[in-house]
């Protein structure tokens, strides 16, 4: 977190050497090769799950028969620049092998300050993609289709957000960015109508509460303590949604940050330590006991989980070493054992300075990873075979951090 703060500092000195703040033009760029829209329902051996698309609403979900999931494309967020408004969207289509830059402004020209300061998450639902605008204290919802401004739903300090039915949860920080301890606030989980953008209620929760996921009725908050610095939070929250109320917290380590779910009725926490004495480590909870089953000696930027395999990268700052500790694991989360401890297969791995997110495509396995680089310049988005072999790279927008896949149902006519 001191590591963040400074970066914040880093971009209001540059903010504040503009006259105006600087609106990046939209670009377009031809980056891999392009692909038919219909997706083939086996790869690698694996049957592709059919699951609901993300760019219909439920109810035009055809009941028979679905063969295929397709990926059309996919949203990357770029975060920005504290204090420089300088949060950006770009776009990959499949289909063209194009890559366009900063589409917010274009889809969106009535907008006058653009999408805002720091994109925290990127989420597609039900047709709608929701960008968490961290410090500028929204969630921006939009056409998923045409990433039309539909709407903005208010939350202070918002950091991420998950879905289950008709709602959305949202982590809140709830009082200003701010390391003095004295003025830390309880966090809180904000529940909004996705119909209405309308928020009903709101959940108490532990300090500076980030990632969150749902798994059997239950939703699950890491809360991280990130501005109680050295006395981190420790504890994941566990809210019951029937009642929308914290039902209990379960202890597992300092500084807690991502929570994904797997098909195993796990659910994976990564922690940041504490950057000194206390290291980063990655832990496995079961859903049914809530109960810490296991850990890894492990640091975790993100992670993204496909089938069996959690991949994760990392660039985890040392104050002990003064330095950046990358890595690219693959976990198998049944055995719960590193099966890689590099994904990146063909050395091209160094030609990245700061790993800052990682997915990967459900359907043709293909990994993307950004590089954040120096933190206040455009940085660079990878692609790479299931293999681990390079396939592309393109420029993005400052701190590529989150991505949205796209789907489309293919109906077998």
């Amino acid at each position: 977190m001191k590591k963040l703060i400074y970066i914040a500092l880093i971009g209001l000195l540059m903010a504040g050497c503009r006259q105006d703040i600087v609106i990046v033009p939209p670009e377009e760029e031809h980056v891999g090769d392009s692909v038919p829209e219909k997706s083939q329902d086996t790869i690698g051996g694996d049957t592709i799950p059919v699951v609901p698309p993300d760019s219909l609403p439920p109810d035009t979900i055809p009941s028979e028969p679905v063969v295929q999931v397709a990926v059309v494309g996919f949203y990357l967020l770029n975060e920005g620049n504290m204090g420089s408004n300088k949060s950006t969207l770009d776009y990959y289509d499949y289909t063209t092998a194009t890559y366009r830059r900063n589409i917010y402004a274009e889809a969106n020209p009535d907008v006058p300050k653009e999408l805002g300061d720091v994109g925290n998450d990127l989420q597609i639902y039900g047709g709608r993609m929701y960008a968490v605008i961290n410090c500028s204290n929204k969630v921006e919802v939009l056409d998923a289709g045409t990433c039309r401004r539909i709407g903005q739903v208010d939350i202070p300090n918002c950091r991420y957000i998950t879905f289950d039915g008709q709602y959305a949860y949202v982590t809140s920080y709830a009082g200003p960015v701010s390391l003095d301890a004295s003025h830390a606030q309880i966090g809180y989980v904000a529940r909004f109508d996705t119909a209405t953008l309308q928020i009903d209620a709101t959940c108490l929760v532990g300090y500076q509460p980030d990632e969150l996921a749902v798994a059997d009725g239950k939703l699950y908050v890491a809360n991280s303590g990130g501005y109680m610095v050295p006395d981190y939070d420790s504890t994941v929250s566990v809210i019951d949604l029937g009642s929308f109320t914290e039902i209990k917290r379960i202890t597992v380590a300092k500084n807690l940050h991502r929570v994904r779910t797997d098909n195993y009725g796990q659910l994976w926490v990564s922690s940041r330590g504490d950057y000194y004495e206390t290291p980063a480590k990655l832990y496995c909870l079961d859903t049914r006991t809530d109960e810490v089953i296991d850990s890894l000696d492990i640091a975790v930027s993100d992670l993204d989980i496909v089938g069996d395999s959690l991949y994760s990268c990392a660039a985890a700052w040392d104050y002990i070493q003064m330095d950046e500790i990358i890595s690219y694991y693959i976990i198998n989360v049944r055995t719960r054992e590193p099966v890689s401890t590099n994904f990146i297969t063909d050395g091209t791995h160094e030609q990245i300075q700061i790993p800052y997110c990682v997915r990967v495509n459900p359907v043709t396995r293909d990994i993307f990873v950004t590089d954040a680089k120096n933190y206040v310049t455009p940085g660079q988005l990878h692609c790479y075979s299931p293999k681990g072999t390079h396939k592309w790279s393109v420029r993005t927008g400052d701190i590529p951090a989150h991505i949205a896949f796209v789907k489309k149902l293919i109906i077998d006519n």
